[in-house]
């Protein structure tokens, strides 16, 4: 795999099913070097396989569809001649969709209500004279009273709330009315969901006082009107979200995270599915067990229980979670990510990445999966063989190394990925990919600190991060170089965020086993971030301990002991780890005569090398490998 090949990876959306389970609707989307852009359309197929998937729409930028409950429409996103995405409704049987939204900045996902005559979504309400018909630095200066008043990948928030709207009724004639806005105030509403008799809807939401100081959110219900008055579902004790009415809507299912006595402790937790009267009257029950599997992406409640994803040591399982609460029993499981799916007429599906596809659309049954799509397309991917190492106090550390093909030995690079409660996994990875083909054996695992292992796998690391994770990380390449086949002398480390505080951390403790280092998108200074970056208010206190503590666990404050050639990338709208830290980190390097260089990627977040303009994660690609290629 080159860099350019990129466009060869597809991703495909959530599917929906028709009611009657016979056809999948999906989107698939590519990035595209010549649009610079990503690129998609809807597409279906017959869940009996008798057809190929066959393209539904013409545009360019579809994306989220969902079949009404009638199996007459399908609702899905498309962006309007401001690049804004509206819903719009197609006929399921065919013909030209409509547009049915003209938000400012754009609807959110769409949601039928059970006679499928509306749809419910979220849309941003910008404060007048902002953010249309008017040039970003002529706007009048922003009024800030809260400290979490920007996202990153976003900007802005507390100009430009999001709320819940229900839409006209969906009419034929394909005019559209306006839309009701359902809900009001200072705050940021997610996750919508109809009741069963369409009385009510449930959203997710921080409306409670102290919601600028903790982590607290809950979900509410509401009728589906104009000025309607929610109530809380849940106690006003976990980060929950996701809700979704039971058959008979007296109980409400949800994702949630407890979050310690005082409301601020997320690290390591594992997310469970929880339920809870839908009328208030009890206090949320958890139902599956405590120290995991953590679940994550959106749930479905179905005949026999709430389906789910579930990760599991570098796995994601399709999983169905009992009503009354236990060990979920796994769908679809083994080497396998699976990324999301719906369930109708008795039928499931699901998108299913491994090792040799980015997600392929397949159909579920009791003696396994049933593949519908075959989309992957480009160099035949090289194969990431599982490792289990051992730290120094004997704690096993599971994680992956890929070859180049040839007898080697070959130069080494070690990837340390972000979070830290994240995985590597079973997925094609283009990283990956594009290091191993050019020639050098990539070595990756997770940590303690990596989600996916439990909580207490989780929570390790809390008080001592760079420490406790570089000993997993150094113990299991150390256990890779055993492999004759890899080039002990050359070695390189890198990382993003959290990967890139481990790589400019290991850079300073353990430099003498490397040739070179790469962080990108990085926290070095946690002081600086606190004050910073879009999560710094509530995210370093609980992680890496009080205030006294943080120069002690800062990479930064090491800088004067690294010693190898050192690159740092990052991008100029990065709100996650804001670029003061890539620049802190460049100056101190810099002001020594240290070898050192920056990369600035402009109009570009924390996401840059997932999902940040094709042409500039090529650029990125490219200097990675000019890098290694120097220094390896």
């Amino acid at each position: 795999m080159k860099p350019a090949d990129i466009v060869h990876l597809h991703s495909l959306s959530a599917p929906t099913l028709s009611p009657d389970g016979r056809r999948a609707v999906f989107a698939v989307t590519r990035p595209d070097l010549e649009e610079d852009a990503y690129l998609g359309s809807l597409w279906s197929v017959p869940t009996d396989g008798s057809a190929p998937p066959a393209r539904l729409t013409r545009g360019a930028r579809d994306s989220g569809p969902v079949f009404s409950p009638d199996g007459r429409w399908i609702a899905f996103l498309r962006p309007d001649e401001d690049e804004r995405a509206q819903i719009h409704v197609l006929p399921a049987d065919g013909g030209e969709p409509w547009k049915i939204t003209s938000h400012p900045l754009g609807a959110g996902a769409p949601r039928w209500s059970p006679d499928s005559s509306r749809l419910a979504y979220t849309a941003r309400v910008p404060e007048p004279g902002r953010y249309v018909g008017v040039e970003p630095g002529k706007e009048p200066p922003r009024r800030i009273t809260q400290v979490k008043y920007r996202l990153d990948g976003l900007g802005f928030t507390n100009d430009r709330r999001s709320h819940v709207f229900v839409s006209a009724p969906v009419d034929a004639s394909g005019e559209a009315g306006e839309p009701v806005r359902v809900t009001g105030g200072d705050f940021e509403h997610a996750d919508v969901a109809w009741r069963p008799d369409g009385s009510e809807l449930l959203f997710a939401a921080s409306r409670h006082e102290t919601r600028d100081t903790d982590l607290v959110q809950d979900v509410w219900a509401c009728a589906p009107e104009e000025g309607a008055r929610p109530r809380r579902v849940t106690a006003g004790d976990l980060d929950a979200w996701g809700g979704r009415f039971s058959g008979d809507g007296s109980t409400v299912f949800f994702s949630g995270d407890e979050i310690g006595p005082d409301l601020d402790d997320f690290v390591g937790r594992t997310t469970g599915v929880w339920s809870v009267p839908a009328d208030a009257s009890a206090v949320p029950t958890r139902l599956t067990p405590g120290e995991g599997p953590r679940m994550t992406g959106p749930m479905l409640v179905v005949a026999d229980g709430v389906l789910g994803l579930a990760e599991n040591r570098g796995a994601v399982d399709l999983v169905l979670v009992p009503f009354g609460g236990g060990v979920p029993r796994v769908l679809v499981g083994d080497k396998v990510q699976v990324q999301s799916f719906d369930s109708a007429g008795g039928v499931t599906v699901a998108v299913v990445a491994d090792g040799r596809s980015s997600g392929e659309l397949v159909v579920v049954s009791g003696d396994g999966v049933r593949r519908l799509t075959g989309f992957a397309r480009g160099p035949a991917p090289l194969p990431m063989a599982e490792l289990t190492a051992h730290a120094p106090d004997g704690y096993p550390v599971h994680g992956w190394v890929t070859l180049p093909e040839g007898e080697g030995p070959h130069p080494v690079v070690l990837m340390i990925h972000g979070g830290p409660f994240a995985p590597y996994g079973h997925q094609l990875f283009d990283e990956t990919q594009v290091y191993a083909a050019a020639g050098y054996a990539v070595v990756m695992c997770n940590p303690r600190g990596s989600s996916g292992y439990g909580d207490e796998h989780g929570r390790a690391i809390i008080g001592a991060v760079g420490e406790v994770s570089a000993a997993d990380v150094m113990a299991f390449l150390d256990a890779a170089l055993e492999d004759g086949r890899l080039d002990s002398s050359r070695v390189g480390v890198m990382g993003g965020s959290h990967g890139g505080f481990m790589t400019t951390w290991i850079a300073a403790h353990h430099g003498g086993r490397f040739r070179a280092a790469i962080s990108e998108r990085a926290v070095n200074a946690i002081e600086s971030f606190h004050g910073s970056s879009d999560i710094g208010s509530f995210f370093p206190r609980p992680l890496y301990g009080p205030p006294e503590v943080w120069a002690k666990e800062s990479p930064l404050t090491y800088a004067d002991r690294i010693g190898v050639p050192f690159l740092i990338i990052h991008s100029e709208e990065d709100w996650r780890c804001p670029v003061e830290q890539a620049q802190r980190l460049f100056v101190a390097l810099k002001l020594r005569g240290h070898e050192a260089e920056m990369l600035l990627f402009p109009g570009e977040g924390h996401e840059l090398s997932r999902s940040g303009l094709p042409s500039h994660r090529v650029a990125r690609f490219e200097a990675v490998l000019d890098w290694w290629q120097r220094h390896l």
